[in-house]
């Protein structure tokens, strides 16, 4: 069996450390706590799941850092930002490619139509649907703005 995700974070922290990466350590240990902070909240142990979609949550952040340090022109931000962004990727399942991505948006669609979903309630449903099937292997607001143009094409 593979180790979870939280085992594999505390292996990577230590080998980051032994290693003196430190860019790399800061960024695996602000997840961490990330994860044990939400553990102490909700006073559970959170299992691959959960611990992917704080990774999701934290790569959001990074992307929206990322493009506001650029407007302003603060390429050195941007890029730490950039080195932490590419640090939590390595967390998260592989990325779904495009047709993967267009094949269940078109599953979901049918699905909710089916269903009887239609105007705004139809995003709503088609997008449940998608993040199910696609949850931490793809970019959520990028599939969005697919799911928009579909629906409305």
């Amino acid at each position: 069996m593979s180790q979870t995700l939280k085992a594999r974070l505390a292996d990577d922290i230590k080998t980051a450390m032994r290693a003196r990466d430190s860019e790399r350590l800061g960024t695996l240990r602000f997840l961490q706590a990330a994860v044990k902070q939400r553990e102490v909240d909700e006073r559970i142990e959170l299992g691959d799941a959960e611990i992917t979609s704080i990774i999701e949550k934290q790569v959001k952040q990074r992307r929206e850092s990322i493009q506001a340090f650029e407007q302003a022109g603060r390429t050195e931000s941007a890029d730490k930002e950039k080195a932490e962004l590419a640090v939590l990727q390595e967390y998260l399942p592989k990325q779904a490619d495009e047709a993967e991505i267009n094949d269940v948006i078109a599953q979901a669609i049918a699905q909710a139509q089916s269903e009887g979903a239609q105007g705004p309630s139809l995003m709503g449903k088609v997008m449940g649907l998608v993040k199910a099937k696609l949850a931490g292997r793809a970019d959520m607001s990028a599939v969005s703005g697919l799911v928009k143009q579909k629906l409305n094409s």
